[in-house]
C-alpha cells in the first residue's frame, strides 16, 4: 500500500474497507477517471489501467511524479515555509496554468509547486476561481513536510504501469474492455441548495454530467466491464433503474472541508455492478 502524494478533498482513504470489498476478486486493468488524490489507485497498486482528471496541473504533477520523481524531489527541497513565499509561489503557480507547450522544467517546477501549496495551503484544499486561477489562502502549520520524498518514490513505482489522461471522463469507453475494473469517483451531487461541489475546477460538474455518468456506467456493465462508483446521497435514484446495479448507503468521514462544521461522517452512497458472490469482501485487518 502506497501512501498518496497529495492531500485531497473528497479522498477515499477512510473508505476504503467499503469500496474494496465491492471489487472483484480478479480483473485484468485498473481504471479511475476522476483521480484527486488517487488514495484507491495507491492502496490498490494495480499493475497496469489509466487514471485520468480534468484538472490539467493535476495531471502534470502525476505524470512528472511517474517520470522524474528524484528532479521533483530535488526541486521540492528549494521551497521556504513563510506567509509571503506561499503567495508569491501561489502567483507563479497559476501564471504557468497560461504557459502552452511546457519545458520539462516548467513541467517541474510546476508539479513542486503544486505539492509545496497542497502541503501549506489552507486545510490542504484545492480550489478554483471562474477563471481558473488557484485561490487558497495559506494555511497555518509549524512543519509542513511538502518535500515528500519517500512517497513520490513509491507514487513513482505505482504509476509506472498506468496511463495518464487529462480528459473527459468517457475516455474510459475507449479504454476499458470485459474483464477490467473502473472505479468512478466523481464530484458530488450536492446534498443542500447551499453545497457548492464545483469549486475544484472552473468547469464544474453538474447534473447533466451525472447523467452521462450513469449512461456510461450502464454501457461499460453491458460490454462486460466492472464497475464502482462513490457518490452523494442524491445520485442514488439515477441507478434505481439498472438492475444490474446494486446501491448501498455508507458512512465516511470527510476530513477536509473548507467549513469545520462540515467535517465528520457523513452518508455516502457506493454503486456497483459486481454480483455479490464475485466480489472481494475484503476484511478490517488489510488496512
Amino acid at each position: 500500500m502506497v501512501d498518496p502524494v497529495l492531500k485531497w478533498a473528497g479522498g477515499k482513504r477512510q473508505l476504503l474497507p467499503e469500496i474494496t470489498a465491492r471489487f472483484p476478486v480478479a480483473y485484468d486493468r485498473y481504471h479511475e477517471p476522476f483521480f484527486g488524490g488517487g488514495a484507491v489507485f495507491f492502496h490498490l497498486e494495480p499493475d497496469s489501467g489509466s487514471i485520468n482528471d480534468v484538472n490539467e496541473r493535476l495531471v502534470t504533477f502525476y505524470e512528472v511524479v511517474r517520470d522524474d520523481p528524484e528532479t521533483l524531489i530535488a526541486e521540492n527541497r528549494t521551497h521556504e515555509h513563510s506567509d509571503d513565499y506561499y503567495y508569491d509561489a501561489r502567483d507563479e503557480f497559476n501564471d504557468l496554468r497560461t504557459v502552452e507547450g511546457k519545458t520539462d522544467e516548467q513541467a517541474v517546477r510546476e508539479a513542486s509547486l503544486l505539492l509545496y501549496l497542497n502541503r501549506t495551503g489552507f486545510n490542504g484544499l484545492y480550489r478554483e476561481n471562474s477563471d481558473g486561477e488557484f485561490n487558497v489562502p495559506v494555511g497555518r502549520y509549524a512543519n509542513p513536510d511538502w518535500v515528500q520524498a519517500d512517497r513520490i518514490r513509491a507514487a513513482s513505482e505505482a504509476l509506472a504501469g498506468a496511463t495518464i489522461h487529462s480528459d473527459d471522463f468517457e475516455y474510459v469507453a475507449d479504454e476499458a474492455t470485459a474483464g477490467d475494473l473502473v472505479y468512478f469517483d466523481p464530484p458530488y451531487q450536492p446534498v443542500s441548495t447551499t453545497a457548492d461541489f464545483t469549486d475544484y475546477h472552473a468547469e464544474g460538474f453538474d447534473r447533466d454530467d451525472q447523467r452521462r455518468l450513469r449512461d456510461l456506467a450502464a454501457t461499460l456493465g453491458e460490454n462486460g466491464v466492472h464497475v464502482v462508483l462513490s457518490n452523494s446521497p442524491p445520485v442514488a435514484e439515477l441507478y434505481e433503474d439498472l438492475p444490474a446495479f446494486d446501491v448501498e448507503v455508507v458512512e465516511a468521514t470527510r476530513a477536509i472541508n473548507s467549513d469545520g462544521d462540515e467535517r465528520g461522517e457523513v452518508a455516502e452512497v457506493l454503486i456497483t455492478n459486481v454480483p455479490p458472490d464475485e466480489r472481494r469482501r475484503t476484511t478490517l485487518s488489510e488496512f
